[in-house]
């Protein structure tokens, strides 16, 4: 089967729900990084709480507790890099069994069509878990990368190097939580897109779901509420 025969199985619509998801997916994460002036996402305040984090870490004498956080947070990017290639893995499994796959299409959507339009469906998921992974293998290195700043900190506050450290550390910090954030985004768009297997308006009301529950967790909030009283800067 050559390429124009097989795009010849999707029809404007599907055409309008791509380019609608994707738009959604980059302007939505732009937004979230470039709110309006006065008008703040939660990603945003919490660039103010990790740079007082690491001015009160390099006043810190006994130094477990900021350990352990960090701990925590290469942890978690770990375990969703993990999840994002076992789920890899099983959607090129799916895509290989040809069979399997116009099965479980047929019972999603009691209509026939070639395998190709459901391997390009999955692979359109498959596109957004793979920038999750990179995203996550890459804030999982910045964590590991920020631990280190951190160590490399004198004990003393007074320290000519002090300052500088903890500059350094909390940039980096940021760096890696926002490549965090992103992964996280791609994923909630990655489970919304699975939504185009039942066809191309359910992917349309799946990614306006998808970005409505982001735009509230960013925007509107009780976490975002909380957070707005005495941010750092």
């Amino acid at each position: 089967m050559n390429l124009q025969s097989s795009l010849s199985h999707f029809g404007a619509a599907d055409l309008a729900a791509l380019t609608l998801t994707v738009c959604v997916w980059l302007g939505i994460g732009w937004r979230i990084e470039n709110p309006a002036p006065g008008n703040p996402s939660v990603a945003v305040l919490m660039v103010g709480f990790r740079r007082e984090w690491m001015r009160q870490f390099v006043a810190r004498e006994a130094r477990m507790f900021d350990a352990a956080i960090m701990a925590n947070l290469r942890q978690g990017t770990s375990f969703f890099a993990s999840a994002c290639m076992i789920a890899i893995g099983g959607g090129l499994v799916l895509i290989g069994n040809t069979e399997r796959l116009l099965g479980l299409a047929q019972d999603l959507t009691f209509t026939t069509a070639p395998a190709i339009v459901w391997e390009v469906k999955i692979l359109f998921v498959l596109l957004f878990l793979t920038n999750s992974f990179l995203k996550f293998v890459w804030a999982h290195r910045l964590f590991g990368y920020c631990a280190i700043i951190m160590a490399a900190a004198p004990n003393d506050p007074a320290h000519p190097d002090a300052a500088l450290r903890t500059e350094q550390a909390a940039e980096v910090n940021i760096s890696a939580a926002r490549n965090f954030n992103r992964g996280m985004r791609s994923i909630y768009f990655a489970l919304g897109a699975l939504a185009w297997l039942v066809g191309s308006w359910a992917l349309i009301g799946a990614t306006v779901l998808t970005a409505s529950v982001l735009w509230r967790r960013e925007f509107a909030s009780q976490s975002r509420r909380a957070l707005l009283r005495g941010t750092p800067m």
